[in-house]
């Protein structure tokens, strides 16, 4: 029988934030840059910021997020500027709103150069031990209880579990409680969540093999090397210089798809022993073989786990089947017959929250001070939850100090649209930032993350002096640059339009600026530099971004008119304690959701499944009326003031 563990009072904070994965570190850095007294607890301090599947930061619009986090203050852009072994522009020959930069990490530099910045913060406090119960004082403040016996309070608390919560590990027949990579779990703070009141539900995700490097023959696969130039993530970072490490793509066969068709009524995912949902972009091998038959080989990368291990990571394979059945699958693979597994393959059962119980600050709308962010609120990917964190981090303090929380709307940043579609539209699945969700997506570039965001962080205080200072040189040079071409002429002299033809440009007719000339798509400012003696030496970000709002103009011209209407909506705020059940000519589905949700404006009230056009409607003359009401009791009010 195991005795009761005696319990203490530890210590007291101002904001303890429980987890240590990449939204628990941009929480607690942010809480505690911001003057707050700060506790970051996690059950291994081997797991700080740990890269538990594929050790790569950025991508299609999960570069985005990270270059915004980079704005505001946040440091997921300068980890991962210090610890990356290879770099890409992605989508570099599609259009600028789609350029994304993903690079891939060593994962386990990634950790220690995290760790090292969490521990040398003033103001932070980090402990090794796992939570199991959180309660609520009479005063508002929490206390935080802990295995050991001991507890903490703190005046808010933020919660940044990553798929800990009751973690089940699926290989096959074989399941266990477990977190990610072999990790404790954390069983017994969910059951202390419901006590609260907190729907909880349950998520799937899961993670490839890792292939030691040198069973593989890379003679037969695709070599894949980094950009020539590497563009740093962080505006702070002027440059990137290292050896890259190459990557590579390689195939599946007949032969693997034979096996694990052979093997899915061992896959506890099609067994029915997993019910959870799993992410959709980022499928099983055996989802991939089932739903895309027609397929005879799939896409796979090769990629390093880092410089001084040998484990490879197969991106592409992810799969719960059986160790005795991944060895032949991965073996039947090209370039991999050799290949002997590491750690195998396996899926990853979890409990997260439903975040429509989140206001758009990420608090709770039940509990005053009580925050989530990252993949306990339905999101999958490292830069979803560091974006998450940051917003929670800054939203504890900005609510311990009486100011107005920090909401980024959805014509703001990939930020205000991550955080918009999790407690607007919830998510059925493991949500994952594309830039497809984005609507104003060429306004949201990641060249520009710093324009949009930089003068807020400043305002808050988590951007501090030196970036302010160096943000405002770089909009000083972009705005002199544009100042000088616009005011710089080509006239049509003979040299000239024998320059233009040579470039496969028309000739000019008439007088003609550097910057109109620049909307030509056939010319840039390499090409144009014979006609532009006088240009300064501009850093190449300077160059690329100029061109970008010179080629764009038009279109970025509409998609500002379209975030004008849209900020209508935005701007028209509902009240906090509107009864929708008393609005008869809203529909009953309706009434249900907008209660359920509680939108902030008409904007948001728009963007909820199952309201409907005719519902928005009937909520604009609803508020009208209020609106009026309110103007005549005033008045009224006024007439039945005596003066003396």
């Amino acid at each position: 029988m195991e005795d009761k563990v005696r319990e203490f009072l530890e210590d007291k904070y101002d904001i303890i934030v429980v987890g240590a994965g990449h939204a628990g570190c941009e929480a607690a850095l942010a809480s505690s840059r911001l003057g707050m007294k700060t506790l970051m607890i996690t059950m291994n301090l081997d797991s700080i910021a740990m890269l538990a599947c594929n050790p790569n930061i950025g991508g299609t619009g999960k570069g985005h997020l990270v270059r915004e986090i980079d704005a505001l203050g946040g440091e997921m852009a300068l980890n991962i500027d210090k610890t990356m072994i290879q770099c890409k522009m992605l989508n570099a020959s599609k259009g600028p709103a789609v350029h994304s930069l993903r690079a891939q990490a060593d994962k386990n530099k990634y950790h220690t150069e995290m760790k090292r910045v969490i521990e040398k913060q003033e103001g932070l406090t980090l402990k090794q031990t796992e939570v199991i119960d959180i309660r609520i004082n009479n005063d508002g403040s929490f206390n935080v209880y802990t295995k050991f016996g001991s507890y903490y309070e703190a005046r808010a608390v933020i919660l940044t579990t990553g798929t800990y919560l009751k973690g089940r590990i699926y290989i096959g027949e074989l399941n266990y409680s477990s977190g990610p990579n072999g990790l404790s779990p954390s069983n017994e703070l969910s059951d202390s969540l419901m006590k609260l009141g907190i729907s909880m539900r349950k998520f799937k995700t899961g993670t490839p093999a890792r292939i030691n490097s040198d069973t593989i023959n890379y003679m037969l696969m695709e070599k894949q090397i980094g950009d020539d130039e590497i563009i740093p993530f962080s505006f702070m970072t002027d440059s990137i210089d290292i050896e890259q490490v190459p990557c590579y793509i390689t195939y599946t066969t007949e032969k693997t798809h034979e096996i694990i068709r052979n093997n899915l009524n061992r896959s506890p995912l099609y067994e029915g022993v997993i019910k959870s949902v799993g992410p959709r972009y980022c499928p099983s091998i055996e989802d991939k073989v089932v739903r895309f038959a027609d397929k005879d080989r799939h896409q796979l990368f090769v990629e390093p786990e880092g410089l001084d291990t040998k484990e490879m990571y197969i991106q592409g394979m992810s799969s719960s089947l059986p160790l005795e059945v991944q060895i032949p699958m991965y073996r039947s693979m090209i370039g991999l017959e050799k290949s002997e597994i590491m750690r195998p393959a396996y899926a990853i059962e979890y409990d997260c929250i439903d975040p429509t119980q989140l206001k758009s600050n990420l608090e709770l709308k039940s509990i005053k001070n009580l925050f989530f962010a990252g993949q306990i609120n339905g999101s999958s990917g490292y830069e979803e939850a560091a974006a998450q964190g940051l917003i929670a981090g800054i939203n504890a303090v900005m609510s311990l100090n009486n100011r107005e929380p920090l909401i980024l709307d959805r014509s703001e940043a990939y930020i205000g649209v991550l955080i918009d579609d999790l407690v607007t539209k919830g998510t059925n699945e493991p949500y994952r930032m594309m830039t497809s969700r984005a609507e104003y997506r060429l306004v949201l570039r990641q060249d520009n993350a710093d324009e949009r965001l930089t003068e807020i962080g400043y305002k808050i205080g988590i951007v501090k002096e030196d970036r302010y200072k160096k943000f405002i040189e770089k909009k000083s040079s972009i705005e002199n640059e544009i100042e000088r071409i616009k005011s710089i002429k080509i006239t049509p002299k003979p040299e000239v339009n024998e320059f233009l033809e040579h470039i496969n440009s028309v000739p000019l007719k008439m007088p003609i600026s550097i910057y109109e000339l620049l909307k030509r798509p056939e010319i840039n400012y390499e090409n144009i530099s014979y006609l532009d003696s006088e240009r300064p030496k501009l850093k190449k970000e300077i160059i690329n971004y100029v061109e970008t709002i010179i080629k764009y103009e038009g279109y970025i011209l509409k998609q500002s008119k379209q975030i004008e209407q849209f900020k209508k909506l935005e701007n028209k705020i509902i009240p906090e304690n509107i009864d929708y059940n008393i609005i008869s000519s809203l529909r009953l589905e309706a009434r249900q959701k907008l209660n359920k949700i509680r939108p902030n404006s008409i904007g948001q009230a728009s963007r909820i499944s199952g309201v409907s056009p005719a519902d928005i409607n009937v909520l604009l003359i609803y508020l009208e009326q209020i609106k009026r009401s309110d103007h005549n009791n005033k008045k009224s009010d006024e007439k039945g003031v005596s003066i003396e």
